[in-house]
């Protein structure tokens, strides 16, 4: 596959100023330096997590207990300087809880109107902490605060903060008492992204700077403004049509009982992904291409964000349980089959 960018007459979009581009890619060096003084390792998952903010894409976090998933959105909403709240999961919390509520007031003149409380949900940067602990009704909430960024109570349009993002967690090993979010809201995140345990060199590094007096302190590097200017950069960067087509050939991959999909995901999936995955797959390879300082995106772009995009929208079925098989495995598999397919 030719991977040479495509002329901005060819696409109809004219290149970012180098410059810019260089800034840009210099801005989140610097926020990778501030979260790197409290994260340790995590490389892979900080870069996505960082391009999931470029590309104003709400982030699925999934690991163990104990890998810091809530220290390391913290840690971002520093380097960031945005308003940060949490919302801890948890069964009995109600949609209320979330979004706000509306409360009767009496003014001086004994006159009663109601008034719209704001809840949590109202902040830049939000961490919904084990997501799956709630029932589908209070999940739901979220649903078009992710996708609207508003909110509506008794019929009133409530908009929310920009920028805004929710980053959501979840523990993969405790099903207990758990909620497994539907595929509408699934569909929501544009990652999902998959911590895994420290290496041993991390781990040693991990015990000895937290066992210790450490100052720990992560200066703001970018404000919201600056933030929204990188991120309609990144909007910007041209993806030529071969780019795009690779995307779209990477969704349609996954879908078993079409004629695009490949025989990994004709034996063992049961549902690919929609329309949406190939929407976010440019999107999230525009990100990648803005923080490497690249002026057009390329497949290699899309490749990187692909893992991220699409193992949270394929369901294995059956035949993959059996196996030991899971989705992030069939990914890789498509990935492999649909690349040497293309060239």
């Amino acid at each position: 596959m030719n991977d040479a960018p495509e002329t901005a007459a060819a696409t109809g979009i004219t290149t970012p100023d180098p410059d810019l581009l260089r800034e840009g890619a210099a801005a989140f060096s610097r926020l990778r330096e501030q979260i790197g003084r409290v994260i340790v390792g995590q490389a892979d998952i900080v870069d996505a997590l960082l391009a999931a903010v470029l590309a104003e894409g709400h982030t699925l976090l999934i690991g163990v207990p104990g890998l810091a998933k809530t220290l390391l959105v913290k840690t971002l909403s520093d380097a960031l300087g945005w308003d940060f709240q949490r919302i801890q999961f948890t069964p009995d919390l109600m949609p209320a809880d979330i979004v706000g509520m509306e409360l009767l007031d009496e003014d001086d003149q004994g006159k009663r109107r109601m008034r719209f409380v704001p809840g949590p949900i109202f902040a830049q940067l939000v961490l919904a902490d084990e997501i799956n602990r709630t029932p589908p009704k209070t999940q739901s909430a979220l649903l078009e605060a992710m996708q609207e960024r508003q909110v509506t109570s008794l019929g009133q349009r409530h908009d929310l903060p920009s920028p805004f993002l929710v980053v959501a967690t979840q523990n993969p090993i405790e099903q207990e008492g758990t909620y497994p979010l539907p595929e509408a809201q699934l569909d929501r995140f544009m990652l999902s992204l998959h911590l895994d345990y420290p290496a041993l060199e991390e781990e040693e590094r991990i015990v000895a700077e937290t066992t210790t007096p450490r100052a720990t302190d992560v200066s703001a590097v970018l404000n919201a403004a600056q933030m929204k200017d990188y991120q309609a950069l990144a909007y910007r960067l041209p993806a030529g049509r071969h780019v795009v087509s690779y995307a779209v050939a990477l969704a349609r991959a996954t879908r078993p009982g079409t004629p695009a999909a490949t025989k990994t995901a004709r034996q063992y999936l049961a549902w690919g992904a929609g329309p949406r995955a190939g929407q976010h797959l440019i999107r999230a390879a525009k990100a990648f291409a803005l923080m490497d300082g690249e002026p057009a995106v390329t497949t290699d772009h899309v490749r990187r964000a692909a893992p991220h995009v699409l193992r949270h929208r394929v369901l294995p079925n059956f035949t993959a349980a059996g196996e030991g098989i899971s989705a992030g495995d069939v990914v890789e598999r498509v990935l492999k089959e649909v690349k040497e397919s293309a060239g």
